[in-house]
């Protein structure tokens, strides 16, 4: 089967029954994050305005494996299984005697791997008689992923859209309008963090961290709503797994263990979801894969950010959390297509990352958008600018397994497709687009605002 298999599809029984918490199995616990105005950890009560116990259990929890609902899993058959692909046809277009295996996630109603965490929150909310949930979105995949778990739930969801993405993509902010979702312009005159940005510039294309902070407002503000998040914390990457549990048990069906997985990060839950379930196995010694993390040369959080404690939101009204940030004030450049925009990557993963359990590397955005016209011309799939960062990434290892005759296996996450992005495709095809090295000056500055701790 591992020389004549081009996908393995599992049935909906091997939909994964429970979610893996990694945090079980390291060597030492994540910092914990910590409240802005004593310094001291945060608690569920200070929580509590924000999202349901349920979620603020997983949140600090340390349970191996967590059982999803039926309910949830119900929903999840939707989309789930989904498939483990190998790309034969990039593997002939490189000559590469690499074998490259790509877990779709692009099949879920939303598009894109969100919808793993959007339908467990939206479930946790409503079983808490929630009538409302706020959210922020960039790109639009979490917003659109987080207004269908609502809908299959008959829950409210307002959401806050990064301005530059607001613009870009009408069509991604019409379909979070047919899943029944309220969408804004962030930042926008409904909250005091939207109106105390556009006092200041009226013109700005907005960030998440802003889009958090107006939506964190919203959620705190009404006893009936709470507030959900698409990436970042230990919960939504711990929903994520179940990318990796079911790649797991399809990786064996075709004969193969990794030897390298890659995953594009912005806030890490796609890098996660992924990685996680294979780095448990290789904490117990039974393979050992490197693992790589690949995040944008426009908001390289990872490979230039600094390992702090520092807020979630511009406007500081989250808990703080220590990761690595480029500064809770960054606004990423506009002319940086897709998501992965976030000015601080999961804290979990940093934590990580500073015991040395994965790499990372930054990719330009026309480095990005080749790999991805080269993986639909061969493979048939247009990526998101998001995992065509990973794409680009295991082409490169490819073409060095090409150089080296080294028969490498290489796993990556699609984690969406790019339907909502094809004008930042004819932006590359009619090569307007340019790519956007951050100045270290615009970091430096950013960080000088980090809370002394």
């Amino acid at each position: 089967m591992a020389h004549e298999a081009t996908r393995v599809l599992l049935d909906e029984s091997r939909i994964p029954r429970t979610w893996y918490n990694i945090v079980a199995d390291l060597p030492a616990p994540p910092p914990p994050p910590l409240h802005p105005g004593t310094g001291r950890p945060v608690g569920p009560e200070d929580l509590a305005p924000l999202f349901p116990m349920e979620l603020i259990a997983q949140e600090a929890g340390a349970e191996r494996f967590v059982p999803i609902p039926d309910d949830v899993r119900d929903v999840y058959r939707l989309w789930r299984p989904t498939p483990l692909i190998r790309a034969r046809r990039l593997e002939r277009a490189l000559g590469t005697p690499a074998r490259i295996y790509y877990k779709y996630e692009g099949g879920s109603p939303s598009g894109s791997h969100k919808a793993n965490t959007a339908v467990p929150q939206a479930h946790y909310n409503a079983r808490e008689g929630i009538r409302r949930l706020t959210t922020e979105t960039g790109a639009g995949q979490w917003g659109t992923a987080l207004a269908f778990a609502c809908a299959q739930y008959g829950l409210e969801c307002e959401i806050w859209m990064v301005r530059a993405s607001h613009d870009q993509k009408p069509h991604r902010r019409s379909l979070m309008g047919v899943y029944g979702a309220t969408v804004h312009a962030s930042p926008s005159p409904l909250t005091r963090a939207g109106e105390a940005i556009l006092a200041g510039d009226p013109d700005g294309p907005g960030s998440l961290g802003i889009a958090i902070s107006e939506a964190v407002e919203v959620a705190a503000g009404a006893d009936d709503t709470r507030y959900a998040l698409g990436s970042v914390l230990n919960h939504v990457l711990m929903h994520q797994t179940v990318i990796g549990e079911e790649a797991l048990e399809q990786l064996a069906a075709f004969g193969e263990t990794p030897d390298l997985i890659v995953g594009c990060t912005g806030g890490g839950s796609n890098f996660a979801g992924l990685a996680f379930p294979f780095l448990r196995e290789k904490l117990a010694g039974r393979i050992a894969p490197e693992i790589r993390a690949v995040e944008p040369a426009a908001c390289p959080s990872f490979t230039r950010g600094t390992y702090a404690y520092d807020f979630g939101d511009t406007a500081g009204l989250t808990p703080l959390l220590k990761m690595h940030t480029l500064g809770h004030g960054f606004v990423p450049d506009p002319i940086h297509a897709g998501g992965l925009r976030y000015h601080g990557m999961s804290p979990l993963l940093s934590h990580l990352y500073e015991l040395g359990m994965f790499g990372a590397v930054a990719r330009s955005q026309t480095e990005c958008f080749e790999a991805g016209v080269r993986f639909a011309r061969t493979e048939g799939i247009v990526p998101a600018p998001e995992p065509a960062h990973a794409v680009a990434e295991a082409i490169a290892e490819a073409l060095r397994c090409k150089e080296s005759g080294e028969p490498k296996v290489i796993l990556t996450a699609l984690c969406g497709h790019g339907h909502f992005d094809l004008a930042a495709y004819d932006r590359y095809l009619s090569g307007e687009m340019r790519d956007f090295t951050l100045p270290q000056e615009r970091i430096d500055a950013a960080l000088a605002a980090l809370p002394v701790r």
